[in-house]
């Protein structure tokens, strides 16, 4: 691993999870920058040493400087975090393509898809883009990777064992991060599938809320593991799909983070599915969980994609009729129990025919 080198480092985002990094790269040695949006929060934060808005009783590193100026944040720093609601993304890249060095490492934490109708610079197309690829099209000189895993900020802040994933085709870029992050609860692990890694973390989202739904309805662990099961299925056969590794799924980006986003009353996702099963309008849920569940975008988004390009995704399609079509949960979750059974693992079946096809 790379020698750790101190300096500033920015994160960009005053949640949960961008405060909780800042405070573990602060405690590595470097100095911080940590950017909100909202001046009001910042005054906040300075004023009782913590984020009370997004991460309350976890006292913010003393080498975390937190500002709402985006120059000053950026001023000397050779590595960036982004750490945004994906709705402000493109915002976001487009203010700092003016603001940062040539080769600058800029890594994505932002969980989302943005589908077909955002405005996209010119010529950069709006279908069906990843965070990475956004960030990648403002700022063309960067150094661009993405940040994944089961990573609720709660936990991480409290010191519990936690793994990540650092995805980049930049070797240099994956050992800098590994080095920046790592520490003795909090464990950073390396993937050259970049476009695998950072769709893993947007499609669990999905199949986050429709475990919050089963749970509502009483499911027991037999129904749950199978709904995750299948879910793991679909993300990885549309992956494969997309031009990503399906082994990507198999690791903690994939598998890793889909178990603990459909097991944890923490996720938002899993809280909004939860409220949904409850009897609530998505408008309800969406009130009632008070923050931005990215996965009800990514469903809407995700849906078209894999009509476009023949992919069978059951949950997907279960989930937009209950949630944009005005289906009842109960009649779509019927009709799912009674499809047709199909293989259980695509690939191996794949596999064991191409195996035939040699013979």
């Amino acid at each position: 691993m790379a020698e750790r080198i101190p300096g500033i480092v920015a994160v960009l985002g005053g949640g949960n999870f961008g405060t909780v990094i800042a405070n573990i790269i602060a405690a590595r040695g470097h100095q911080v920058h940590l950017w909100m949006r909202d001046p009001e929060q910042v005054a906040d934060t300075r004023r009782w040493g913590e984020n009370r808005r997004y991460l309350p009783g976890h006292p913010l590193h003393r080498r975390v400087e937190v500002m709402a100026d985006l120059q000053q944040a950026l001023a000397g720093t050779g590595m960036v975090f982004v750490a945004v609601p994906s709705a402000s993304i493109r915002e976001v890249a487009q203010d700092m393509a003016r603001l940062i060095a040539p080769a600058t490492f800029v890594i994505s934490t932002t969980k989302g898809i943005e589908g077909p109708g955002a405005l996209a610079p010119e010529g950069s197309g709006t279908a069906f883009r990843l965070m990475s690829e956004i960030i990648e099209g403002y700022c063309p000189d960067a150094r661009v990777g993405v940040l994944s895993g089961p990573n609720l900020a709660e936990e991480i802040a409290s010191g519990d064992y936690t793994g990540t994933v650092v995805a980049s085709s930049d070797a240099q870029l994956r050992s800098r991060v590994q080095d920046t992050l790592h520490s003795r609860s909090f464990r950073v692990y390396s993937n050259p599938d970049r476009y695998g890694v950072e769709l893993a973390g947007a499609l669990k989202n999905i199949y986050a809320i429709a475990s919050g739904m089963a749970a509502a309805l009483g499911a027991g662990q037999n129904t749950r593991a199978m709904l995750i099961t299948r879910g793991l299925g679909e993300m990885s056969q549309f992956a494969a799909s997309q031009g990503a590794n399906p082994l990507t799924f198999l690791g903690l980006a994939g598998v890793g983070d889909l178990m603990v986003t459909c097991a944890s009353p923490l996720s938002r996702n899993f809280q909004l599915g939860s409220a949904v099963g409850q009897g609530a309008s998505l408008a309800q849920a969406q009130e009632e969980v008070g923050k931005l569940a990215e996965g009800v975008n990514t469903i809407a988004v995700v849906h078209a994609r894999a009509r476009e390009l023949d992919v069978n995704m059951p949950i997907v399609q279960g989930l937009h009729e209950i949630l944009f079509e005005g289906r009842a949960l109960a009649e779509v979750l019927v009709r799912l129990m009674l499809a047709e059974q199909r293989d259980d693992v695509a690939f191996v079946t794949s596999t064991a025919g191409l195996e035939q096809d040699r013979e």
